[in-house]
C-alpha cells in the first residue's frame, strides 16, 4: 500500500493506492492561509486517516520549485507561508516511511504515463490547464525533472504582453471577460454564442503553446488535463487550425494530442514516485 497526496492550494486529496488503482481516498479545502505549522498538521492529519500498516512509502506532489533529493519545497504557490518547507524530512520522521516529493505537474505526466493516455508514448509532455499552466516532461519513458524540477514550466514562456499562463488558464476567462472557465462551459454546452467564441479565441492561443511545445520537445504526444482542457470540443477546432502553419509538417501531422481521462490520474503518479 502506498499513500499519495495531491497538494494544491485550493484541496488537499490523499489517496490510498494499492497496486495502481485508488482503494480509497478523500479530499479537503486546505487551509492555504494558516501559518506553515498549520498547513503541516492538517496535511498530516489527513494523511492518518488514510494510514495502512502495511505501508510503503509516501509519494507527493506539490506545486512548487522542488528539492526532489532532499525533498525540500520552495515558495508553494497559493499556500503563502510555505517559503521553504522540509516535507521530505518532516514525514519521514513522523511517519518512518520513505517519502517523495515532487512537482504536481509532474506527477501528472507520470501518471498519464504509467496509468492514462501516455502509456504507449515514450516521449509526450503532461500539460495542466487549470488556475495555471503547469507541464511535465517524459523523455525516453521516464519523468524528466531537470534541475530543480522546472523542465516543463512552460506557463511562464513570454507570449504577447505577458505568458502563456496569462492566456491559457482559468485567469483568460476572469482577466478579459469578467467570468469563469466553469460559467463559461456552461453556457458554450447551452449553445451561447458569446462564450462559444471566448473558447474559440482561447483555442487560439492554445494552438500557439502547442507549437511552443512542438519547438521545444518534439513530443510523440502531448496528453492535456486541468479544468480547462474539459472544454476541448469547443477549442480543439481553433487550436488545430492555430497548429496548422508549423513550419515542420511531419511533426504537427503526427504530433498526438490527448484528454486525461483518469479524475485520479496525479495520485496515481504521485504513487508512482514511490521506488
Amino acid at each position: 500500500m502506498k499513500i499519495a497526496i495531491d497538494l494544491g492550494g485550493t484541496n488537499i486529496r490523499v489517496g490510498l493506492i494499492d497496486e495502481g488503482k485508488v482503494v480509497r481516498k478523500i479530499s479537503k479545502p486546505c487551509p492555504s492561509k494558516g501559518s506553515e505549522e498549520e498547513v503541516l498538521f492538517f496535511l498530516i492529519k489527513l494523511i492518518e486517516e488514510e494510514i495502512s500498516q502495511q505501508l510503503d512509502g509516501i509519494g507527493i506532489g506539490v506545486p512548487s520549485v522542488v528539492d526532489t533529493e532532499r525533498g525540500i519545497v520552495y515558495n508553494v504557490a497559493n499556500i503563502p507561508s510555505w517559503k521553504e518547507v522540509h516535507l521530505k524530512e518532516i514525514l519521514q520522521q513522523k511517519f518512518n516511511v520513505p517519502v517523495f516529493v515532487n512537482n504536481d505537474s509532474n506527477c501528472f505526466a507520470l501518471g498519464e504515463k504509467l496509468f492514462g493516455e501516455g502509456v504507449p508514448y515514450s516521449d509526450m509532455i503532461g500539460i495542466t490547464l487549470g488556475t495555471g499552466v503547469g507541464a511535465g516532461v517524459i523523455i525516453d519513458g521516464k519523468l524528466y525533472n531537470g534541475s530543480n524540477t522546472g523542465a516543463g514550466e512552460i506557463g511562464s514562456l513570454a507570449y504577447l504582453d505577458s505568458d502563456y499562463e496569462h492566456y491559457c488558464s482559468s485567469d483568460f476567462f476572469v482577466n478579459y471577460y469578467n467570468t469563469t472557465g466553469k460559467e463559461a462551459y456552461e453556457k458554450a454546452c447551452a449553445g451561447d454564442s458569446g462564450a462559444l467564441a471566448i473558447w474559440h479565441e482561447i483555442g487560439i492561443h492554445l494552438g500557439n503553446l502547442m507549437k511552443a511545445v512542438l519547438y521545444t520537445y518534439d513530443p510523440e504526444a502531448i496528453v492535456l488535463g486541468g479544468g480547462v482542457a474539459t472544454a476541448y470540443p469547443f477549442f480543439s477546432e481553433s487550436m488545430l487550425a492555430t497548429m496548422s502553419d508549423f513550419p515542420y509538417k511531419k511533426t504537427v501531422d503526427g504530433i498526438k494530442i490527448l484528454i486525461s481521462k483518469k479524475e485520479d490520474i496525479s495520485l496515481l503518479g504521485a504513487s508512482a514516485l514511490i521506488v
